[in-house]
């Protein structure tokens, strides 16, 4: 699922283990077992974290910024390192610890999200230093990037690639893969929640934590269950808003998510019509078909950008699908869309698309943080995609894959003419790419934890409220959910329900009710 995002658009801010591995999970230790034999990680749990002041004309005065190093692999610790960026406004009351954010994607860079949005999280810190984090691949923690691969890729689901040389369309999928392995480095084949969820441990021991503190939205939430299950006993107050799925395949997750972000555009559409700015004019059903045609226009006849790249209908599909997440964005991309129509300027809808904004001109050698500067312009995209197909077994063959392509580019364009071929397509990245993990789908269940908190947004455009209801029954009895009966990816930031029960939740151990709900937030007090 995409990020969840503050009411700012995403400018730039100046400023699968193996055996071994799984072992170590299962028994939830941090270092060398009994008899010795599994990989030494005591050097990573006897950090401590070094803070300072954040770099950045935009980060806030009081954010503090620092770094956590983790295995590159951790079945082969002694293979290289990675530096993780971190964040933190520190806690302003009788501090109990600190509290851990996710702010979805995957994908998402914690560090910058939480320099624009952290006032949503200020009451936080009357218990907890608030601390977020760029996970391996993200961000400034060696960021990926698939250079022109997204659109290698994305040439496969055109209209004529199901007519076509299906062979034609395989090299075109190859190409994508080998495009991103060489622009990503050597964090590409480690990517993934699983790893991400043991990086989450390693920080909770360098922020001086036996338990994990933890708010995770949208994908965050993924990553929270997987932690859950991985490291039961180190669970402290841990909260899942906006909950993902366990067990769909991508495919079945990408035509769910083309729905709701397909309603999700609709509703702006509406909104926009009323307006006499609007660029598409007052009438909502020709509004619809001029985003359509707008789209498949930038498709055929993409348009310059100041960073030396074309601006295709594809770009503006993701520019899109980010901005949607929050009705606080919609003024934003009213005027994005109008420079864009107008103008042809394309700066606006492209800062919603991405936290960076230029392509490095290498990779990052060692595993160290990279200036902000040299985060790649794709990387929410480019990680997003491998994130998801390093959680997600299923490898259709390439026979499957052309034997299936034109029922599968009905059925997402069914589901969505503007963001079909966008959910499509990150679907296709995955094949060329190493099987995904089969961790999550089989074995994040009946976690034996202190009980967790589950927000589901009935509304949500991106997390069904039936993932929730799922997830909750695959985690067992720590799962507690609350229902929110409102509108929007996520409830924390939209609901003063749901923001005041998490908060009691994080801050005194208070949990709702099983079976409790937050109304539509035009109806609360």
């Amino acid at each position: 699922m995409l990020a969840k995002l503050s009411s700012r658009p995403a400018v730039r801010r100046c400023a699968v283990t193996g055996a071994v591995g799984l072992a170590l999970v299962a028994a939830g230790l941090p270092a060398v077992a009994s008899d010795g034999t599994e990989p030494d990680l005591t050097r990573f749990y006897e950090q401590k974290v070094t803070w300072s002041k954040c770099e950045g004309d935009d980060m806030p005065e009081d954010l503090q910024c620092g770094k956590v190093t983790v295995p590159l692999d951790y079945a082969s610790p002694k293979a290289g390192t990675l530096d993780l960026a971190l964040a933190r406004y520190r806690a302003t009351g009788k501090k109990r610890g600190s509290v851990l954010l996710n702010f979805g994607g995957p994908g998402g860079a914690g560090v910058s999200e939480l320099g624009a949005g952290g006032h949503d999280f200020m009451g936080l810190t009357n218990a907890y230093d608030v601390v977020t984090f760029d996970p391996r691949g993200v961000g400034r923690s060696s960021p990926v990037s698939c250079g022109d691969g997204a659109g290698d890729a994305s040439a496969a689901t055109d209209d004529s690639a199901a007519t076509g040389d299906p062979q034609a369309v395989l090299a075109q999928l190859k190409k994508a893969a080998a495009e991103c392995a060489k622009h990503s480095g050597p964090v590409l084949p480690h990517i993934g929640t699983v790893n991400a969820s043991r990086d989450l441990d390693v920080m909770r021991q360098a922020l001086g934590d036996k338990k994990l503190n933890y708010l995770g939205f949208s994908y965050g939430t993924r990553l929270g269950a997987v932690y859950a299950a991985q490291f039961p006993k180190k669970v402290g107050r841990l909260v899942l808003d906006g909950v993902d799925t366990l067990t769909e395949p991508m495919s079945e997750q990408g035509v769910a998510g083309a729905e709701g972000q397909q309603t999700a555009l609709e509703d702006f559409v509406n909104w926009c019509t009323k307006d006499i700015a609007c660029p598409f004019g007052q009438d909502p059903r020709d509004a619809r078909e001029q985003v359509v045609q707008l789209v498949d226009s930038l498709d055929e006849d993409p348009v310059p950008t100041d960073f030396g790249q074309e601006f295709t209908g594809q770009d503006l599909v993701g520019a899109i699908s980010q901005a949607l997440y929050s009705q606080e964005l919609w003024p934003s991309l009213e005027r994005a869309l109008a420079q864009l129509v107008e103008d042809g300027d394309t700066r606006g809808v492209m800062g919603f698309a991405s936290g960076g904004a230029v392509l490095p001109t290498r990779q990052q050698a060692g595993g160290g943080l990279v200036d902000e500067n040299d985060v790649p312009l794709d990387n929410l995209p480019a990680a997003l995609m491998a994130i998801n197909c390093a959680d997600d077994p299923d490898r259709p063959s390439a026979d499957r894959i052309i034997k299936d392509l034109g029922r599968l580019r009905a059925e997402y364009e069914q589901a969505s003419p503007v963001f079909g071929r966008y959910r499509l397509t990150e679907l296709l990245m995955c094949y060329g790419r190493p099987k995904g993990t089969d961790f999550i789908r089989e074995d994040v269940r009946d976690v034996h934890s202190p009980k967790m908190l589950l927000v589901g947004t009935r509304g949500d455009p991106a997390t069904p409220y039936r993932w929730t209801v799922e997830t909750a029954k695959r985690l067992g009895s720590s799962a507690v959910v609350l229902d929110n009966k409102g509108e929007g990816h996520t409830g924390y930031a939209s609901s003063k329900c749901v923001h005041g029960k998490v908060d009691d939740f994080l801050l005194y151990g208070t949990l709702p009710p099983t079976g409790s709900s937050c109304g539509p937030e035009e109806d609360d007090d």
